[in-house]
């Protein structure tokens, strides 16, 4: 386990840490390298009173008030995004004004039993929220927006989002119960003003609408920050992105670029969203019988794609998964996605139509567990059955971690007579992410006197940085969360501090209280199991009055096991008489010698380690 990833806002984790303060000298640049783990699409229940939940207490003794401001000097400090993919947020402070950029989340990693999401830590942040004058999100996926309920009644800030994002964040903020938050619109070409800092938002292509980069400027300095993006010039929807724009603040000078490194082992370009219009429109015409295609919700610009192939093949169209229906209602009603209104049916409506003439637009592309699509898999969809002549496209590529799941429902599907579309055997996918011609493109076109990796893995960073160097930029840079880059003119420098950077875990309506020691115990129980031995003891003599109960949960199965269980049983007995008599009913240090022999002897008897739980009932 990697305990840099983690820390909680108030967690069990109480000892000589609590005490101390948090910011300090950075002394290790080490940190693990991270997964992609966008394993579920999951969605939890709305709460009325999810935003007072959301406001739990600092961890008492972390601060980072010892971290003192500076003058006329930027600081830009990555809270999430570095040496992973999601969770991206960054904070970029010039004197009594910050401005933060994204607020994303990162599913959790298979260790982390029963974690939702991880979020950024905003420790640094909540200590100087009177300063923070915006929170701008660049476009509307879950790695830039999604932690925005869990943080937003801790900041207090005005949030400022192109149109589809805003639209995506007021379905958020619906759902989980919050109403008074400050959202605004902006635009490409909009000029916003926080005290020193001039934010320009500049149109890039990506797969979903609206997406922006970034023009940041002080009185000393030019930054531009790309967010996700790729090279498009034939866009689905909206415009290529401006490189005349590029061009004339290069030649201005740009004094960092931070651009996304998704894509950097990729070689070559990328291919444009409109080809795979083509393959679909094919596909759909040659299957004999219903079409469901599974892709992520955001992808608004392929299920745009999707629409207008299964309107040019006459087909019906109907929307299965919680947010592909949301998105997908929320896409047409801006305008984002243009299709007939009598083609958008139901669910309920598809049973009626021929199976040739209809395309169920789902989600699951990634074999997450409960979706739309592991549901028809496992033949447990309450509306929809596979069956023989039906034609599965998964338009997207297994992301790493994904691959078995996603391999279990493509078996599962073929089982059940359907026939499924995947992999590269036809273009049914693009990527949203520059690969590496494209990054030397857009590294071109700026050149920057400095440049400095985001959005990425640790050897994206690094390798992105190579290719920065190759392409003669004078000085590269490698970030990581938690640091802070102070920048006055030519002088660009991590400062010798850092901010707590830990991934902070929300677990159902629990936002930071579950820590190491809660995920530890959940680990073994997965992993080992639960032994229970309970003794019931008389309260006026201390004496056993029944033979000890024994419970064993994903351990052994008692029926089984009679005769391990009838050992333990006697050493039970056996280790609370000796110990009762040593310590006269000292039942902590029972329980802790009971907790610490049973392990002993459960080890000795199975080569397993299971918890062990002692429980003394004074009857």
């Amino acid at each position: 386990m990697n305990n840099n990833r983690m820390t909680s806002w108030h967690s069990e984790n109480a000892g000589p840490r609590n005490n101390r303060q948090y910011a300090k000298p950075q002394q290790d640049n080490r940190r693990g390298n991270y997964r992609n783990d966008y394993r579920r699409d999951r969605n939890q229940n709305g709460s009325s009173n999810f935003a007072a939940q959301a406001q739990s207490s600092i961890k008492p003794g972390l601060t980072t008030k010892n971290i003192l401001p500076v003058r006329d000097k930027l600081r830009v400090i990555p809270l999430g995004g570095l040496g992973e993919i999601g969770k991206n947020m960054t904070a970029f402070e010039y004197n009594d004004s910050i401005v933060v950029v994204d607020s994303g989340t990162m599913f959790p990693d298979s260790y982390m039993f029963g974690i939702d999401y991880l979020i950024p830590n905003i420790l640094y942040l909540e200590e100087r929220k009177e300063k923070i004058k915006a929170i701008i999100c660049t476009h509307g996926h879950e790695d830039h927006i999604g932690a925005l309920p869990f943080i937003i009644k801790k900041l207090e800030a005005p949030i400022f989002a192109t149109p589809f994002a805003k639209g995506l964040i007021e379905l958020k903020f619906e759902e989980y119960g919050i109403k008074d938050a400050k959202l605004n619109s902006i635009k490409d070409g909009d000029v916003l003003k926080f005290g020193d800092i001039r934010v320009e938002p500049f149109a890039t292509t990506h797969s979903i609408p609206d997406s922006v980069g970034l023009s940041i400027r002080t009185p000393k300095n030019h930054l531009i920050w790309t967010s996700d993006f790729k090279i498009d010039e034939t866009p689905v929807a909206g415009k290529p992105i401006d490189f005349e724009k590029i061009a004339r603040w290069s030649k201005e000078g740009v004094d960092i670029l931070f651009s996304d490194s998704t894509n950097t082992e990729r070689p070559g370009h990328t291919i444009s969203e409109k080809e795979i219009g083509v393959s679909f429109k094919e596909i759909f015409g040659k299957a004999p019988g219903r079409v469901i295609i599974a892709t992520f919700a955001s992808q608004i610009h392929r299920v745009h794609q999707v629409i207008r192939a299964a309107v040019e093949t006459n087909r019906k169209i109907a929307f299965s998964g919680r947010s592909m229906v949301r998105n997908a209602e929320l896409a047409i009603k801006m305008g984002y996605i243009d299709v007939p209104k009598d083609n958008i049916i139901t669910l309920d409506k598809a049973r009626s139509v021929p199976p040739e003439k209809l395309l169920i637009v789902s989600t699951g592309s990634q074999g997450e567990e409960m979706s739309s699509l592991f549901r028809m898999a496992q033949g447990s969809h309450r509306q929809f059955k596979i069956k023989s002549g039906d034609t599965v496209v998964i338009s997207a590529s297994p992301i790493p971690g994904n691959e078995a799941a996603v391999g279990d429902v493509i078996n599962n599907l073929f089982r059940l007579g359907a026939k499924v579309v995947y992999g590269k055997e036809v273009d049914v996918h693009v990527s949203g992410h520059a690969y590496r011609d494209e990054l030397a493109q857009f590294i071109n076109a700026v050149k920057p006197k400095c440049f400095i990796p985001v959005h990425g893995e640790y050897r994206h960073l690094a390798i992105h940085a190579e290719l920065a160097q190759g392409e003669g930029v004078p000085r590269t840079m490698i970030l990581e969360n938690g640091n802070i880059l102070e920048v006055d003119g030519s002088y660009i420098e991590k400062s010798r501090w850092k901010v707590p950077s830990e991934s902070v875990l929300v677990d159902g309506l629990g936002i930071g209280d579950v820590g190491n020691i809660v995920l530890r115990d959940r680990q073994a129980m997965a992993t080992d199991g639960i032994f229970v031995c309970i003794v019931t003891i008389d309260r006026q003599t201390h004496e056993i009055v029944t033979s000890p109960d024994i419970i064993s949960r994903g351990f052994v199965y008692m029926r089984a096991a009679e005769e391990l269980i009838r050992e333990a049983r006697s050493e039970v007995r056996r280790i609370f008489l000796t110990e009762n008599s040593r310590t006269r009913g000292d039942w902590a240090s029972i329980k802790a010698v009971m907790r610490e022999r049973m392990s002993r002897f459960l080890a000795d008897k199975t080569q397993r380690n299971p918890m062990v739980i002692p429980v003394i009932i004074e009857a």
